[in-house]
């Protein structure tokens, strides 16, 4: 096989525009999430492959990019599956790794304990707008906290960023597992196909309510089961606002749901309500149900109009970290998607709000050392002056090169020829 110039098939080369908007975006990530009191860490590209195949991935434990074992460790002949020869992975996003790291590193630790980690992840998956199979994760997490005080400055915080970047009139859209588990149960489904029934439902927004009726009945549950399922979602069209929607779900569900969980959702809602800063809207949403296994409450997705589908989401896990640790803490979470986000700043030719001036020297081939010297010397005094100058070899053309500067943000050229004293 010859050499190729293209990137693996899912990954992508960063050209300088959209570099400067990522590390912009960035900047205001962590500054933003750093005013909440967040803390950042980073954690190792790859895991144990045993921290990452427990079944609380969901589908993500499908498209892990494993890593083969080295040296002596690698034996071909007598291997019998994947086990016999792979002994980490790629980390597919940032929970699990940050789950091992606090059960690592808890009495190190305040509790509760803001955690703020940006980095790569990797999924085999199939490629698509905004898809891609190493992408950056930014999430936020808060441990250690076991009231709804986490899930309100979770949502904030996120919203804050969101706003800072220029977003308005998106959606953060909120559930919580105990609500499914309720509707299941109220429906009738058996325990042991809750699971089956949750994948089916979070097909909503691609088959619809009669194409969810058909796959539950499809899956073998009784037609009197599913339609009383169906007519939860039914009674619940077009209602948006949290405690109307909990009202009807409390009517509905009756002995099936807790207080606690109405009256959790209803205290995240007034408390975000009162003290958002962005414009966007909370809405609850009794199909959302996030794909991974390991939430235990309440969960929430970011929605862009703009974008069409997901640009983030979250929630709580109360168990994750006891699985390394043998002592379950509460934490809860919250990614933002930073992949997509980028791609809509790109898409609305967003330019980053700089305040340093940026400036180019162009220099004619052929300088005596002398003058390159005092062109240097004028580009570092200028540096000093918070203005961003790079010294460059004059193009034969000229307009082109410009042009290309200015697309990373150039907006001042200053042209030194070998006739012309600096």
């Amino acid at each position: 096989m010859g050499l190729s110039k293209k990137p693996v098939n899912g990954m992508k080369d960063i050209l300088p525009r959209e570099m400067e908007i990522r590390d912009y975006v960035t900047g205001i990530i962590k500054d933003t999430y750093r005013s909440f009191g967040f803390t950042p860490i980073d954690t190792p590209a790859m895991e144990n492959i045993a921290n990452l195949t427990n079944k609380q991935g969901g589908e993500n434990e499908k498209l892990i990019f494993k890593v083969l074992k080295r040296g002596e460790k690698l034996n071909l002949e007598t291997a019998k599956d994947a086990s016999d020869v792979v002994d980490y992975g790629m980390r597919y996003d940032l929970t699990v790794p940050l789950s091992r790291f606090y059960a690592n590193h808890e009495n190190e630790l305040p509790s509760p304990f803001k955690a703020l980690q940006i980095g790569s992840v990797w999924r085999a998956d199939r490629p698509q707008r905004g898809r891609y199979r190493q992408f950056t994760q930014c999430d936020i997490d808060i441990l250690g906290e076991p009231t709804n005080l986490a899930e309100i400055e979770l949502i904030l915080a996120t919203t804050t960023t969101l706003g800072k970047l220029g977003f308005k009139g998106f959606e953060i859209r909120i559930n919580e597992r105990r609500i499914l588990k309720a509707m299941a149960a109220y429906a009738g489904f058996s325990e042991d196909k809750w699971d089956t029934v949750f994948i089916i439902l979070d097909k909503m927004d691609k088959i619809g309510l009669e194409g969810v009726r058909q796959e539950l009945i499809d899956d073998g549950n009784t037609e009197g089961s599913v339609d009383k399922y169906i007519s939860i979602f039914t009674k619940l069209e077009g209602i948006k606002d949290t405690s109307k929607a909990l009202e009807v779900l409390s009517e509905e569900l009756d002995d099936f749901l807790e207080d606690e969980v109405r009256e959790n959702l209803d205290q995240i809602s007034a408390a975000v309500e009162s003290a958002k800063s962005a414009d966007f809207e909370l809405v609850f949403d009794a199909t959302l149900v996030r794909g991974m296994g390991y939430y235990t409450g309440t969960i929430f997705e970011i929605a862009i109009p703009e974008f069409g589908g997901s640009c983030g989401g979250g929630g709580r896990y109360d168990h994750m970290i006891g699985n390394f640790s043998g002592k379950d803490v509460p934490a809860c979470g919250f990614s933002i998607g930073f992949e997509r986000i980028i791609l809509l700043l790109l898409e609305q030719d967003f330019r980053p709000d700089v305040s340093v001036k940026k400036v180019a020297y162009l220099v004619e081939k052929g300088y005596t050392p002398e003058r390159l010297s005092k062109i240097m010397e004028k580009a570092a005094k200028a540096r000093t002056e918070n203005e961003s100058v790079l010294v460059v070899r004059m193009n034969k053309n000229k307009k082109h090169q410009k042009e290309l500067l200015s697309q990373q943000g150039y907006d001042e050229f200053i042209e030194f020829y070998n006739d012309q004293e600096v």
